[in-house]
Protein backbone atom coordinates (compact mmCIF):
# COMPACT_ATOMS: atom_id res chain seq x y z
CA UNK A 1 0.00 0.00 0.00
CA UNK A 2 2.87 2.33 0.82
CA UNK A 3 4.55 1.65 -2.57
CA UNK A 4 1.23 2.22 -4.35
CA UNK A 5 0.79 5.56 -2.61
CA UNK A 6 4.29 6.65 -3.63
CA UNK A 7 3.66 5.60 -7.23
CA UNK A 8 0.37 7.51 -7.27
CA UNK A 9 2.09 10.58 -5.87
CA UNK A 10 4.83 10.40 -8.52
CA UNK A 11 2.29 10.06 -11.32
CA UNK A 12 0.33 13.10 -10.14
CA UNK A 13 3.61 14.99 -9.68
CA UNK A 14 4.65 14.20 -13.26
CA UNK A 15 1.23 15.22 -14.58
CA UNK A 16 1.23 18.48 -12.65
CA UNK A 17 4.83 19.23 -13.73
CA UNK A 18 3.97 18.58 -17.37
CA UNK A 19 0.88 20.76 -17.06
CA UNK A 20 2.96 23.51 -15.46
CA UNK A 21 5.48 23.30 -18.31
CA UNK A 22 2.70 23.45 -20.90
CA UNK A 23 1.24 26.52 -19.24
CA UNK A 24 4.63 28.22 -19.02
CA UNK A 25 5.58 27.33 -22.61
CA UNK A 26 2.29 28.69 -23.84
CA UNK A 27 3.12 32.11 -22.45
CA UNK A 28 4.97 34.72 -24.51
CA UNK A 29 8.50 35.81 -23.70
CA UNK A 30 10.55 38.74 -24.93
CA UNK A 31 14.12 37.79 -25.86
CA UNK A 32 16.81 40.28 -26.79
CA UNK A 33 19.20 38.83 -29.36
CA UNK A 34 21.44 39.59 -32.35
CA UNK A 35 21.73 38.08 -35.80
CA UNK A 36 24.38 38.36 -38.46
CA UNK A 37 23.19 39.49 -41.88
CA UNK A 38 25.23 37.99 -44.73
CA UNK A 39 24.91 39.83 -48.04
CA UNK A 40 24.99 37.73 -51.22
CA UNK A 41 24.86 38.41 -54.98
CA UNK A 42 26.80 41.66 -54.74
CA UNK A 43 26.70 43.44 -58.17
CA UNK A 44 29.68 42.58 -60.36
CA UNK A 45 30.83 46.19 -60.52
CA UNK A 46 30.80 46.64 -56.71
CA UNK A 47 33.12 45.44 -53.95
CA UNK A 48 32.00 44.77 -50.39
CA UNK A 49 34.95 44.45 -48.02
CA UNK A 50 32.70 43.38 -45.11
CA UNK A 51 29.80 41.27 -46.37
CA UNK A 52 28.25 40.74 -42.91
CA UNK A 53 26.55 43.14 -40.51
CA UNK A 54 25.34 42.53 -36.94
CA UNK A 55 21.74 43.57 -36.22
CA UNK A 56 19.98 43.63 -32.85
CA UNK A 57 16.33 42.68 -32.37
CA UNK A 58 13.68 41.45 -29.95
CA UNK A 59 11.68 38.25 -30.23
CA UNK A 60 8.17 38.23 -28.68
CA UNK A 61 7.33 34.53 -29.00
CA UNK A 62 5.90 31.71 -26.93
CA UNK A 63 7.98 29.32 -24.89
CA UNK A 64 7.96 26.58 -27.52
CA UNK A 65 9.54 28.84 -30.13
CA UNK A 66 11.84 30.36 -27.51
CA UNK A 67 13.22 26.89 -26.76
CA UNK A 68 13.68 26.30 -30.47
CA UNK A 69 15.56 29.59 -30.79
CA UNK A 70 17.75 28.82 -27.74
CA UNK A 71 18.84 25.56 -29.41
CA UNK A 72 20.37 27.50 -32.32
CA UNK A 73 24.07 28.02 -31.70
CA UNK A 74 25.17 31.64 -31.74
CA UNK A 75 27.49 30.94 -34.71
CA UNK A 76 24.47 29.76 -36.71
CA UNK A 77 22.33 32.82 -36.02
CA UNK A 78 22.81 34.24 -39.50
CA UNK A 79 20.46 35.08 -42.37
CA UNK A 80 21.36 35.60 -46.03
CA UNK A 81 20.09 38.64 -47.93
CA UNK A 82 20.43 38.53 -51.72
CA UNK A 83 21.04 41.96 -53.22
CA UNK A 84 19.72 40.54 -56.49
CA UNK A 85 16.31 39.97 -54.85
CA UNK A 86 16.05 42.66 -52.18
CA UNK A 87 15.93 46.35 -53.16
CA UNK A 88 18.66 48.51 -51.68
CA UNK A 89 19.28 52.23 -51.85
CA UNK A 90 22.25 54.55 -51.87
CA UNK A 91 22.45 56.63 -48.72
CA UNK A 92 25.60 58.66 -49.43
CA UNK A 93 29.07 58.08 -50.84
CA UNK A 94 29.57 54.32 -50.70
CA UNK A 95 26.97 53.70 -47.99
CA UNK A 96 23.85 51.68 -48.87
CA UNK A 97 20.93 50.30 -46.92
CA UNK A 98 18.14 47.73 -47.02
CA UNK A 99 14.95 47.78 -44.98
CA UNK A 100 15.18 45.80 -41.74
CA UNK A 101 11.81 44.27 -42.61
CA UNK A 102 13.51 41.98 -45.14
CA UNK A 103 15.82 40.75 -42.39
CA UNK A 104 12.85 40.20 -40.05
CA UNK A 105 11.08 38.19 -42.76
CA UNK A 106 14.12 35.93 -43.20
CA UNK A 107 14.54 35.35 -39.47
CA UNK A 108 10.82 34.66 -39.06
CA UNK A 109 10.98 32.11 -41.85
CA UNK A 110 13.91 30.30 -40.22
CA UNK A 111 12.18 30.21 -36.79
CA UNK A 112 8.71 29.42 -38.20
CA UNK A 113 7.16 32.48 -36.56
CA UNK A 114 5.40 35.61 -37.80
CA UNK A 115 7.50 38.59 -38.84
CA UNK A 116 5.25 40.69 -36.58
CA UNK A 117 6.77 38.81 -33.60
CA UNK A 118 10.13 40.44 -34.36
CA UNK A 119 11.03 44.01 -33.45
CA UNK A 120 14.17 45.33 -35.14
CA UNK A 121 16.23 47.88 -33.19
CA UNK A 122 16.92 49.85 -36.36
CA UNK A 123 14.67 50.51 -39.35
CA UNK A 124 17.51 49.95 -41.82
CA UNK A 125 20.60 47.77 -42.17
CA UNK A 126 23.56 49.73 -43.49
CA UNK A 127 26.53 48.41 -45.49
CA UNK A 128 29.31 49.78 -47.69
CA UNK A 129 30.02 48.97 -51.35
CA UNK A 130 32.85 50.46 -53.37
CA UNK A 131 32.86 50.81 -57.15
CA UNK A 132 35.34 48.55 -58.91
CA UNK A 133 37.53 49.31 -61.90
CA UNK A 134 36.54 47.61 -65.15
CA UNK A 135 38.37 46.31 -68.20
CA UNK A 136 37.43 44.40 -71.37
CA UNK A 137 39.70 41.38 -71.92
CA UNK A 138 39.64 38.42 -74.33
CA UNK A 139 38.61 34.96 -73.16
CA UNK A 140 40.88 31.96 -73.68
CA UNK A 141 39.76 28.35 -73.47
CA UNK A 142 41.66 26.04 -71.14
CA UNK A 143 41.12 22.47 -72.23
CA UNK A 144 42.32 18.90 -71.91
CA UNK A 145 40.65 17.23 -74.89
CA UNK A 146 41.80 13.77 -75.96
CA UNK A 147 40.35 12.95 -79.39
CA UNK A 148 39.90 9.44 -80.68
CA UNK A 149 42.84 7.89 -82.53
CA UNK A 150 43.55 9.62 -85.89
CA UNK A 151 41.32 12.58 -84.88
CA UNK A 152 42.35 15.96 -83.53
CA UNK A 153 41.10 19.48 -82.91
CA UNK A 154 40.77 21.45 -86.12
CA UNK A 155 41.70 25.12 -85.98
CA UNK A 156 41.23 27.32 -82.92
CA UNK A 157 38.14 26.77 -80.72
CA UNK A 158 35.67 29.65 -80.96
CA UNK A 159 34.14 31.24 -77.86
CA UNK A 160 30.90 33.16 -77.43
CA UNK A 161 31.40 35.75 -76.10
CA UNK A 162 35.04 36.06 -77.12
CA UNK A 163 35.67 38.89 -74.64
CA UNK A 164 34.14 39.97 -71.33
CA UNK A 165 34.17 42.94 -68.99
CA UNK A 166 35.86 42.17 -65.69
CA UNK A 167 35.71 44.16 -62.47
CA UNK A 168 38.19 44.30 -59.63
CA UNK A 169 40.64 46.43 -57.67
CA UNK A 170 42.84 48.63 -59.87
CA UNK A 171 46.07 46.83 -58.95
CA UNK A 172 44.55 43.47 -59.92
CA UNK A 173 42.83 44.62 -63.12
CA UNK A 174 46.06 46.19 -64.44
CA UNK A 175 47.85 42.81 -64.39
CA UNK A 176 45.20 40.81 -66.26
CA UNK A 177 45.53 40.51 -70.04
CA UNK A 178 43.21 37.57 -70.61
CA UNK A 179 40.57 35.61 -68.68
CA UNK A 180 40.78 31.86 -68.98
CA UNK A 181 37.98 29.36 -68.57
CA UNK A 182 37.87 26.44 -66.20
CA UNK A 183 39.49 23.38 -67.76
CA UNK A 184 37.24 21.65 -70.31
CA UNK A 185 38.00 17.92 -70.16
CA UNK A 186 36.77 15.43 -72.73
CA UNK A 187 38.07 12.17 -74.21
CA UNK A 188 37.28 9.91 -77.14
CA UNK A 189 36.12 12.83 -79.30
CA UNK A 190 35.60 12.19 -83.03
CA UNK A 191 33.16 14.92 -84.08
CA UNK A 192 32.43 18.62 -83.58
CA UNK A 193 30.86 19.57 -80.25
CA UNK A 194 29.72 22.57 -78.21
CA UNK A 195 30.16 22.96 -74.46
CA UNK A 196 29.28 25.63 -71.89
CA UNK A 197 32.36 26.38 -69.79
CA UNK A 198 32.55 28.52 -66.60
CA UNK A 199 35.07 31.35 -66.45
CA UNK A 200 37.95 31.16 -64.02
CA UNK A 201 37.41 34.31 -61.95
CA UNK A 202 40.39 33.67 -59.69
CA UNK A 203 38.38 32.55 -56.64
CA UNK A 204 36.40 35.79 -56.58
CA UNK A 205 39.39 38.11 -56.91
CA UNK A 206 37.79 39.47 -60.07
CA UNK A 207 34.15 39.59 -61.16
CA UNK A 208 32.21 39.60 -64.37
CA UNK A 209 28.58 39.85 -65.42
CA UNK A 210 29.36 36.88 -67.66
CA UNK A 211 29.91 33.67 -65.73
CA UNK A 212 30.05 31.10 -68.58
CA UNK A 213 30.98 31.06 -72.26
CA UNK A 214 29.97 28.73 -75.09
CA UNK A 215 32.89 26.91 -76.69
CA UNK A 216 32.61 25.41 -80.18
CA UNK A 217 35.31 22.88 -81.03
CA UNK A 218 35.81 21.41 -84.48
CA UNK A 219 37.22 17.90 -84.71
CA UNK A 220 38.52 16.31 -87.93
CA UNK A 221 40.28 13.16 -89.00
CA UNK A 222 44.00 13.86 -89.52
CA UNK A 223 46.82 12.22 -91.43
CA UNK A 224 50.58 12.77 -91.60
CA UNK A 225 52.27 14.33 -94.60
CA UNK A 226 55.73 15.62 -95.53
CA UNK A 227 56.10 19.00 -97.20
CA UNK A 228 59.34 20.05 -98.95
CA UNK A 229 59.77 23.79 -98.33
CA UNK A 230 62.46 25.68 -100.34
CA UNK A 231 65.14 27.48 -98.33
CA UNK A 232 65.68 30.94 -99.83
CA UNK A 233 66.86 34.43 -98.90
CA UNK A 234 66.28 37.91 -100.34
CA UNK A 235 66.62 38.18 -104.12
CA UNK A 236 69.54 40.61 -103.71
CA UNK A 237 71.68 37.73 -102.46
CA UNK A 238 72.55 34.78 -104.68
CA UNK A 239 73.03 31.94 -102.22
CA UNK A 240 72.73 28.23 -102.77
CA UNK A 241 71.92 26.07 -99.77
CA UNK A 242 72.80 22.43 -99.16
CA UNK A 243 70.28 20.95 -98.73
CA UNK A 244 68.08 23.56 -100.40
CA UNK A 245 64.81 22.35 -98.87
CA UNK A 246 63.43 21.78 -95.39
CA UNK A 247 61.29 18.71 -94.84
CA UNK A 248 58.31 19.50 -92.63
CA UNK A 249 56.46 16.54 -91.12
CA UNK A 250 52.99 17.63 -90.09
CA UNK A 251 49.46 16.57 -89.28
CA UNK A 252 46.84 17.70 -91.75
CA UNK A 253 43.07 17.34 -91.72
CA UNK A 254 41.96 14.95 -94.43
CA UNK A 255 39.73 17.61 -95.95
CA UNK A 256 42.73 19.98 -96.32
CA UNK A 257 45.23 17.41 -97.61
CA UNK A 258 44.96 18.41 -101.27
CA UNK A 259 45.22 22.13 -100.53
CA UNK A 260 48.49 22.02 -98.53
CA UNK A 261 51.37 23.24 -100.70
CA UNK A 262 54.94 24.40 -100.01
CA UNK A 263 53.85 27.99 -100.75
CA UNK A 264 51.97 28.02 -97.45
CA UNK A 265 55.24 27.58 -95.53
CA UNK A 266 58.36 29.70 -95.17
CA UNK A 267 61.84 29.07 -93.79
CA UNK A 268 63.97 31.70 -92.04
CA UNK A 269 67.77 31.74 -92.29
CA UNK A 270 69.98 33.32 -89.63
CA UNK A 271 71.25 36.32 -91.60
CA UNK A 272 73.69 37.39 -88.89
CA UNK A 273 75.52 34.07 -89.27
CA UNK A 274 75.48 34.55 -93.05
CA UNK A 275 77.04 38.02 -92.75
CA UNK A 276 79.69 36.59 -90.42
CA UNK A 277 80.43 33.93 -93.05
CA UNK A 278 79.96 31.08 -90.59
CA UNK A 279 80.27 27.64 -92.23
CA UNK A 280 76.82 26.46 -91.08
CA UNK A 281 73.65 28.51 -90.85
CA UNK A 282 70.72 27.93 -88.49
CA UNK A 283 67.38 27.55 -90.23
CA UNK A 284 63.90 27.37 -88.74
CA UNK A 285 60.34 27.09 -89.92
CA UNK A 286 59.01 30.67 -89.83
CA UNK A 287 55.36 30.24 -90.84
CA UNK A 288 52.85 27.57 -91.77
CA UNK A 289 49.09 27.27 -92.36
CA UNK A 290 47.04 27.68 -89.16
CA UNK A 291 45.24 24.35 -89.67
CA UNK A 292 48.53 22.41 -89.86
CA UNK A 293 50.16 20.86 -86.80
CA UNK A 294 53.94 20.72 -87.21
CA UNK A 295 55.50 17.54 -85.82
CA UNK A 296 59.14 17.98 -86.82
CA UNK A 297 61.46 19.73 -89.25
CA UNK A 298 64.80 18.85 -90.74
CA UNK A 299 67.50 20.00 -91.16
CA UNK A 300 68.12 22.67 -88.51
CA UNK A 301 71.44 23.72 -90.10
CA UNK A 302 72.56 24.07 -93.72
CA UNK A 303 75.73 24.65 -95.70
CA UNK A 304 75.75 27.36 -98.33
CA UNK A 305 77.60 28.79 -101.29
CA UNK A 306 77.52 32.44 -102.31
CA UNK A 307 77.29 32.73 -106.08
CA UNK A 308 79.18 35.72 -107.53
Amino acid sequence: MKNRSVLTFLIFLAISTAAWFLVKLSENYVTQTAYRVHFEDVPADKWMSADEQLVKLSLNIDGFHTLRYKMIREANRVVAISLAEVPYRLENGNSYSVSSQYVADKIAESLDINASDITMNEAKVYFNMDALKSKVVPVALSYDIKPQRQYDIYGIPTLEPSSVTIFGPQETIDTIKVVRTQILSKSGVNQNFTETVPLNLMDGLIRSNVKVVKAEIQVEKFTEMDVEVPITVADSLRVRFFPDKMTVKCLVAMKDYASITPEGFSVAVDMQQLKAMQPLLDVRLASWPPTVQVLSTRPDKVEYLIVQ
